[in-house]
């Protein structure tokens, strides 16, 4: 079975509808050697008004530590988009194809004291039950640093 034969299963990922609303997501950044270096947790709150999705991100980092990020991300095309956030270096730039999505962007990642420019190269795979798994390759002048894996899943509905 080829890589586009998988991608075209179900069920097809839309960022502006995936990410509309709540989103809880958990993740592991290991680095190269496969040694975990850190665990959060993601609270996601989204909002699309036709042409952009803006994405509010809080973190919390196993070491207690804090983030915020909010996202703007436009839809570009039938299966493109386009985001920015104050972190990310120009734009990241993805391509979706039925549940999968590919997505890369240059960052400047907080390490310590420092902050470093590394790549981002994600891709997106939506699950049946709305939960979407990401696993990023983060890299560092071509040489992969790390991966990170995370799974989204949206909120359970209230009981009627």
């Amino acid at each position: 079975m080829t890589h586009q034969n998988i991608a075209e299963r179900g069920p097809q990922l839309r960022l502006e509808e995936y990410f509309a609303g709540k989103t809880r997501a958990y993740g592991v950044f290991q680095d190269r050697f496969g040694t975990l270096r850190r665990q959060l947790a993601v609270d996601l709150d989204g909002a699309w008004d036709g042409a952009t999705l803006t994405l509010d991100e809080d973190f919390v980092y196993d070491d207690g530590s804090t983030e915020e990020r909010t996202w703007y991300i436009e839809k570009t095309g039938e299966d493109s988009y386009r985001g920015r956030c104050a972190d990310v270096l120009g734009t990241a730039d993805g391509k979706a194809h039925g549940n999968e999505l590919h997505w890369s962007y240059d960052f400047s990642l907080r390490v310590g004291d420092r902050n470093w420019n590394v790549r981002f190269d994600d891709r997106f795979f939506l699950q049946h039950d709305n939960v979407l798994i990401n696993r990023a390759i983060v890299s560092k002048f071509g040489v992969r640093i790390g991966d990170l894996t995370m799974i989204f899943q949206k909120p359970e509905a209230p009981a009627s």
